[in-house]
């Protein structure tokens, strides 16, 4: 198979070429009927108990996600003029296509409970129009002080800020909603800070942004390795082969995910960042090989059928053990993740054979003119050479000190790895200068809170929430969450009986609490329904058969690890304090959706892990017939996971979605230089049956090929580096890392093993 590839590549690349072009073109023509998804609430399957949950709770209560714009005014915001130009604004706002406008919650379209006369309770809008006189504003602020229901929700405490809450049709809108909102308040604002934040803006923005990076990263990335490379082998013609690998193996993989039906998500976005580095890796060694020995053939088909043969072996290895590390990830139960896994894998399975193909039929259509002088500018003086020649004499003569750093080295990244912290926020998928960083920052420094979590009271019996057993322990709950600095408010149907009490008994605070008779609580809550107010207002906290109440958490921070904290300390106090018979509680919301995820993943990844690890050591023994082989094979791969982890940990930075997913990549890329540099090894030993003198020239073509695979890849993402989304920092970052640490593990520490073990190694 392998000599019948090789030899119709070179005596028919054009057909090579046709054929390869056509498929592209098929892959290529899939592109307009992709679909796009960026909503992390589609990381869990679509049948999973939170996701279905949490949609019946928004169904149950009419629930709808929601922007929020924050107004910051000095020394207030409560005068005529900005009190009437958030009146204004929220007009303009509820006009929009998309907003659920009955549903705003803003100082000019919330409901107040009050006193009417004779006793009677009267519910009518906080700011029915227009205002002129302070005492006016003074008087909306204090209304909103002594609501428990409003307060710190749409104003601050010191009445710095107010905010506007508004309900949208769905979060794919968000993107385009706050552009449009963002035009109203500069047409509107006056001199007043307006900032626009939310978790479904977050998520939305992330997803319009994400394919503008990848259309400035890849290209960049593709533009940066062909410059590198054109700088190593001086001949266009030469490296344009395995830029046409990489952007052929690209096409390919997302050509047959769209036409598969399968949504381009946050992750799959991913797959041509990931794709472009290992596609050229095979194409490099190959020009490497024919590069140095083209000199000695002199023919273009002799060279060809030399370097594939002598690397045949170790780029199906190494293909292999990519494939097995990113097909581990059809093992997650995250579905964007198992779908990202499976296409990166094929675009691999489709480089290797490219690699194989596409390479001889481009270099058979180079004239033997242009490779005239070709292989004789990396001699014996060139730079690569030399630094080659650095590490064999240091390797040669310090290889115990390197085995024993190497140890130490891997003893503090175990203390590093213990410190790494699992979390994540889609807010944070942005730099912190970016406008949603700033947004969120501010308003949740002045308000309640941009992050809703909901926990819902279920019963099977009809009139169960007038219960005031059941709405005293609700109260015990709201006090116990309300311990958490990360809980800014919580609201329930509790804060409406309080209230409508609180106002009955002429603002008497004493009259605050829930009534011990459950047929005052009724008719406190029929009073509510009949006094001029809008009953789905209070259908957002319980049912119309009072079955089921719908408790409000509002949150200042959506980290993974706050929301857990929360969500920890409600079910401790759950499960230390059962409630009423009967009676259920649980956990919905975008960010506890987000911990659900965040928890399956990482449990996934890190089985994904451990299983294409152990089938990669497998693989490593097969290849190598022999045990220890095997075992020095997965140091390169052990320690620059490790490293690289490590350092995670002690720098802080948290183990989120893109870290998580990147292990796979490590493992991918880190095997690479091992499988070349022991298979070379092992195949110059057999044909010198010298040590010295195979330790010699395995610093020569073999380490000058990984050099140059090091300093394309690591180097050609430098572009993603300086990208205003995080996780594709973190990929650069990553790529960066993995390149130099297993470049320099492979070329230090598997020098000194062979030095040490060369009695057992070769025999």
């Amino acid at each position: 198979m392998r000599k019948a590839i090789i030899e119709f590549s070179i005596k028919r690349p054009w057909v090579v070429i046709g054929i390869t072009v056509l498929i592209t073109a098929f892959f290529a023509m899939q592109f307009p009927k992709i679909k796009i998804d960026t909503d992390p609430q589609n990381m869990l399957e679509t049948n999973e108990p939170t996701r279905l949950f949490h949609a019946a709770t928004k169904d149950n209560f009419n629930l709808y996600d929601f922007i929020a714009v924050g107004i910051v005014a000095e020394p207030t915001a409560f005068t005529p003029d900005q009190l009437n130009r958030v009146y204004r604004i929220t007009a303009e706002i509820a006009d929009l296509d998309g907003v659920i406008a009955d549903d705003i919650m803003s100082i000019s379209m919330v409901d107040d409970i009050k006193q009417g006369d004779g006793g009677s309770i009267v519910i009518e809008p906080l700011m029915e129009d227009e205002i002129s006189t302070d005492a006016e504003a003074k008087h909306i602020y204090n209304r909103i002080m002594n609501n428990p229901i409003l307060r710190g929700k749409i104003a601050s405490d010191d009445g710095k800020a107010v905010a506007i809450f508004i309900p949208i049709e769905s979060k794919k809108i968000s993107h385009r909603l706050s552009t449009q909102i963002k035009e109203i308040t500069d047409s509107l604002g006056g001199n007043a800070e307006y900032f626009i934040a939310g978790l479904p803006l977050a998520e939305d923005s992330f997803g319009a942004e994400m394919f503008k990076q990848m259309a400035i990263s890849a290209p960049a990335a593709m533009a940066i390795i062909f410059l590198l490379l054109f700088l190593f082998f001086r001949q266009i013609k030469i490296v344009i082969a395995p830029m046409v690998v990489a952007m052929m193996s690209v096409i390919w993989a997302m050509g047959l995910l769209i036409y598969t039906g399968n949504t381009v998500h946050i992750m799959s976005s991913m797959i041509p960042i990931f794709l472009i580095p290992i596609s050229v890796l095979n194409s490099i060694h190959i020009i490497s090989e024919f590069h140095d020995h083209y000199k000695k053939y002199k023919h273009k088909a002799s060279t060809i059928e030399h370097s594939i043969n002598e690397l045949f072996v170790p780029m199906l290895f190494t293909s292999l053990t990519t494939v097995a590390g990113f097909l581990s990830l059809a093992l997650t139960p995250i579905p964007p993740v198992r779908v990202f896994g499976i296409f990166v894998a094929f675009g691999i399975v489709v480089a290797w054979f490219l690699s194989l193909t596409i390479n001889p039929a481009i270099a058979m259509l180079i004239s033997d003119k242009t490779l005239r002088n070709f292989g004789k500018s990396d001699e014996e003086h060139g730079i690569l050479a030399k630094v080659m020649h650095s590490f064999r004499n240091f390797t040669r003569k310090y290889y115990k000190l390197i085995i024993s750093s190497f140890a130490v080295i891997m003893v503090i990244a175990a203390v590093g790895l213990s410190l790494i912290v699992v979390n994540d926020n889609p807010v944070k998928w942005f730099k912190k200068s970016h406008p949603i960083r700033i947004a969120d920052a501010a308003m949740n420094k002045h308000l309640a809170g941009t992050y809703m979590n909901y926990l819902v009271f279920e019963s099977d019996d009809e009139g169960a929430m007038k219960s005031p057993e059941l709405l005293n322990y609700m109260l015990r709950i709201q006090k116990e969450l309300a311990k958490d600095k990360t809980v800014g408010s919580t609201t329930g149907v509790t804060d409406i009986v309080k209230k409508i009490r609180y106002e009955l008994y002429s603002e008497d605070s004493t009259k605050m609490v829930i009534p011990e008779n459950p047929k005052e609580i009724a008719q406190l809550l029929f009073l509510f329904e009949m006094s001029g107010g809008d009953p789905d207002d209070l259908f957002k906290f319980v049912t119309p058969e009072y079955d089921k109440a719908n408790l409000w958490v509002q949150l200042k921070d959506g980290d993974n690890m706050a929301v857990s904290a929360v969500v920890d300390r409600g079910n401790k106090f759950i499960k230390d304090n059962p409630p009423p018979v009967g009676v259920i509680v649980k956990w919905a919301g975008l960010p506890y959706i987000n911990i659900e995820w965040q928890n399956q993943m990482v449990s996934g990844m890190q089985k994904s892990l451990a299983s294409s690890f152990i089938v990669v050591f497998l693989m490593m023994i097969f290849l190598f017939r022999s045990f220890k082989w095997g075992l020095f094979s997965m140091l390169p791969l052990t320690i620059t996971v490790m490293a690289i982890y490590a350092f995670i940990g002690f720098i802080g930075k948290p183990y989120d979605m893109p870290v998580a997913v990147l292990s796979s990549l490590t493992l991918g890329l880190s095997i690479d230089f091992a499988i070349h540099f022991i298979q070379r090894l092992r195949m110059i030993y057999k044909r010198t049956k010298n040590f010295d003198e195979s330790f010699d020239e395995i610093f020569e073509g073999t380490g000058r090929a990984i050099t140059r695979n090091v300093l394309v890849i690591s180097i050609g993402f430098v572009p993603m580096l300086f990208s205003t989304l995080v996780p594709y920092i973190t990929v650069g970052s990553f790529f960066l890392a993995i390149m130099i640490v297993s470049g320099l593990v492979t070329m230090l520490l598997l020098p000194a093993l062979t030095q040490m073990f060369k009695r057992t190694l070769f025999k």
